[in-house]
């Protein structure tokens, strides 16, 4: 993948507003590579360390955290989550009918 296709992966990410997520799906689909949403797990993998990439606030398609190889990762995106008001259910989801960001003001 072209470093072109990660800068705009991220600057798809930096877009989503606190207090809402977005799916790998959704973003693949707004960076212009639809159907490619584990290209997007793989460039938020590789992020370089220090980058201010908001990566807490995307989820998969069901809502659910998806396990890193990091250790300790998952938990501290659900804590960065909730610290800015998503909520997650019993199951470990988060509604995504009421955290799902629109992207109604996306701009490439």
């Amino acid at each position: 993948m072209s470093k072109e296709v990660y800068k705009t992966i991220y600057s798809v990410i930096h877009q989503i507003p606190k207090g809402r997520v977005a799916t790998y799906g959704q973003i693949a689909k707004l960076a212009g590579i639809p159907q490619q949403p584990r290209r997007v797990g793989y460039a938020l993998r590789i992020l370089p360390e220090g980058e201010k990439v908001p990566w807490h606030r995307v989820v998969n398609a069901q809502g659910k955290i998806s396990m890193r190889w990091e250790l300790g990762c998952v938990d501290l995106q659900r804590v960065l989550l909730e610290k800015e008001g998503i909520v997650f259910d019993n199951d470990g989801r988060i509604i995504l009918k009421n955290f799902l960001w629109k992207a109604d003001d996306f701009t490439r």
